[in-house]
């Protein structure tokens, strides 16, 4: 469908892209990956035509049209919400507008006029042509993509330059959602999505009819939705067959075998610069030393990535907190005539790990803000528990960082002990590298400003960590760094965020903000998406358990709650194991088959291939089992995952709402 052929871009002296050919079929689905500067933006925007390559061209059907979702540097202003959707029917709107003026004409025209049969012909015409425009669903089809991205009917009538930039963002996704583009180019998407926008996206782009190409750091979008997997890196597109997760196992797998080459590589290289070495001044030799030399400067040297060190950072080890932590009694809180809590009530106790979700305006941010002692309530108590020392990372929290100083300077006088060694280890996983650890504060961007902030942190010593929305800025690296270190934290957490990837394996409560209310869901974050499926499916979902004694309702302790959790584990574990153990030997087979099948077409390039008849015959023979093979196999992986991902996700949870 669309296609890239020998793109090449330079900046100076460095190739962003060196010869990248690659082809998008019409109903692909897939990931554009790579390390912050890779050039996955300036990519898009080269199939998107808003940029040149040096060399090389995008080749597509004039049929195909291309759709573009940047990052961010959208706004729109001179319309209410519901008329700027609409410029997204533009052709239709322009067919119904002729059809206006049509009518009109008729009107006032005589019916013996020779040109009346001919415009009645005309007005048919244009007729038809709306009809195949789908006009007639327009108005049902913008209220669906605006309702799901999050606006309400009484937005629809607002202006648009009345929204902030995260609602100018989904203002320009509705639209390119509605256009239907061939190809949808999206570049990260998911930045200002609270968690159920971000579910009704990925649930409507996996319905889409085209072709998606998506930049995201969440993980889980990526393997909810791709199926395909492109990788920039050192100028370098590879493809990969699969989703994120399969394309990081079979990364490590063609790195080994990089590895592998190339420490044999450099050990034909030796020898024979050591037979050059040796026999460069003997005349008998001088024909044979003269061919090694040719032969080492055609040679093409094998790179590996030099990808750094994997980060392991450690919390410094916090004092014991009492039981209760932190309750709040009784908050009320308003902003004006907007009030944002009437009588809340909640408690978080010694071990919790809460994930805070809900809706955008829902009360999140406030709400942490609150719970840290950083926003004041009109009425109620706020008690913090015995021994309880809390540190707090805030959006806006890199606003409060010194200027003046330097990056490494801001973290070492709040470093202490082994960690201290560590600083320029710690911020390499936090995306500084080199001399960036010297640049003053007053030099950094917004996202570098609140890295350095969330860095700062969590190098405090603390029990109690109080974070909102800690990921924004962070790449996937950065996300495993932060998850590693908080899986082996000792104390309490509450975290507000959207990213499912990075707070599944992390939190063993969620607290969700919706319409005014508040609700806890005890378990990990599957549990709780499980729960809101059947909520918004309207599928039973399994009755509480009673245990000795207990009434309908009643709260299960934690001790209860972890016990019915990890048996849940158990038989989800059971169930899985032979369909994940299917899908490593399809795995296997897959590898071993694009093993075979690049080593085929390396003999197949071969022009000596083919004056051996007979030879050549079989190479192409066997290529062609091997093609069919490695389709039957994609097809068998897809299939596997499928069924194991229903298995990980059955129709019935045991999770239960508790209200405050």
């Amino acid at each position: 469908m669309v296609s890239l052929e020998h793109v090449t871009l330079h900046y100076g002296e460095r190739a962003l892209f060196d010869d990248v050919s690659c082809l998008i079929g019409p109903h692909d689905r897939i990931g554009l990956v790579g390390s912050n500067g890779s050039g996955k933006t300036t990519l898009l925007k080269i199939m998107a035509g808003l940029q040149q390559p040096d060399r090389g061209r995008v080749e597509k059907a004039k049929v195909i049209t291309v759709g573009y979702l940047p990052q961010d540097g959208i706004s729109t202003k001179g319309r209410t919400l519901y008329h700027e959707a609409e410029t997204a029917f533009e052709q239709a709107l322009e067919v119904q507008r002729d059809l206006d003026e049509i009518h009109e004409s008729l009107i006032t025209l005589d019916p013996s006029d020779p040109s009346y049969g001919e415009i009645i012909e005309i007005m048919g015409e244009l007729q038809h042509k709306l009809e195949d425009l789908d006009v007639y669903r327009m108005k049902a089809k913008i209220e669906r993509v605006l309702m799901g991205l999050g606006f309400q009917v009484n937005d629809f009538q607002r202006q648009t330059e009345e929204f902030s930039g995260g609602w100018q963002m989904r203002i320009a996704m509705a639209k390119l959602l509605l256009k239907e583009p061939s190809l949808l180019l999206l570049d990260e998407p998911t930045n200002h999505l609270d968690l159920d926008t971000l579910q009704w996206l990925e649930n409507y782009l996996r319905e889409y009819n085209g072709a998606i190409i998506l930049v995201s750091h969440d993980r889980a979008f990526l393997d909810n939705l791709c199926r395909r997997t492109f990788a920039l890196s050192r100028g370098e597109l590879q493809e990969f067959s699969g989703n994120y997760s399969f394309y990081e196992k079979e990364k490590e797998v063609r790195k080994t075998l990089l590895l592998n080459a190339q420490k044999n590589q450099q050990k034909q290289l030796k020898q024979t610069q050591e037979f050059i070495d040796r026999f460069r001044y003997k005349a008998s030799k001088a024909r044979q030393v003269q061919s090694r030399v040719k032969q080492l400067d055609k040679i093409e040297i094998i790179e590996v990535d030099n990808e750094e060190e994997q980060i392991r950072f450690r919390f410094p080890q916090p004092a014991a907190s009492g039981r209760v932590v932190l309750e709040l009694k009784d908050i009320s809180k308003s902003y004006g005539e907007n009030k944002v809590f009437t009588g809340m009530q909640y408690k978080i106790e010694r071990g919790d790990r809460v994930a805070v979700i809900g809706v955008n305006g829902a009360g999140k941010s406030t709400f942490s803000r609150i719970v840290a002692g950083a926003e004041p309530f009109d009425k109620g108590q706020r008690i913090v528990g015995h021994n309880v020392t809390a540190s707090y990372f805030a959006q806006d929290q890199a606003e409060e960082l010194d200027a003046s100083r330097e990056v490494t300077e801001v973290l070492d006088e709040v470093a202490t002990g082994d960690v201290r060694k560590r600083l320029r280890a710690i911020l390499g996983s936090f995306l500084f590298h080199g001399d960036d650890v010297f640049k003053k504060i007053s030099m950094l961007s917004g996202g570098e400003k609140s890295r350095v902030a969330l860095a700062r942190m969590l190098l405090q010593p603390a029990n109690f960590l109080i974070m909102d929305e800690p990921t924004n800025h962070l790449d996937m690296r950065s996300k495993k760094v932060l998850q590693s270190a908080l899986q082996t934290f000792e104390g309490t957490y509450l975290i507000v965020s959207h990213d499912r990837a990075f707070l599944e394996p992390i939190v063993n409560k969620v607290l969700e903000f919706s319409h005014g209310e508040i609700k806890t869901y005890l378990g990990p974050l599957e549990d709780y998406l499980r729960k809101k499926s059947e909520e918004n499916t309207g599928a039973p979902s399994e009755a509480p358990r009673k245990g000795p004694g207990r009434e309908p309702g009643q709260r299960f302790s934690s001790k209860e709650e972890r016990q019915r959790g990890a048996n849940s584990r158990k038989e989800l574990k059971r169930a899985i194991q032979p369909l994940k153990k299917q899908v490593e030997a399809l795995e296997e087979e897959i590898r071993t088959l694009e093993s075979a099948k690049e080593n085929l077409e390396m003999s197949l390039a071969d022009p000596e291939l083919y004056k051996r008849g007979e030879e050549a015959k079989s190479a192409t023979q066997k290529y062609n089992e091997v093609l069919r093979t490695l389709e039957l196999k994609y097809a068998q992986w897809t299939s596997k995952t499928d069924e194991a991902s229903k298995v990980e996700k059955p129709d019935e949870s045991n999770s239960s709402p508790i209200q405050h």
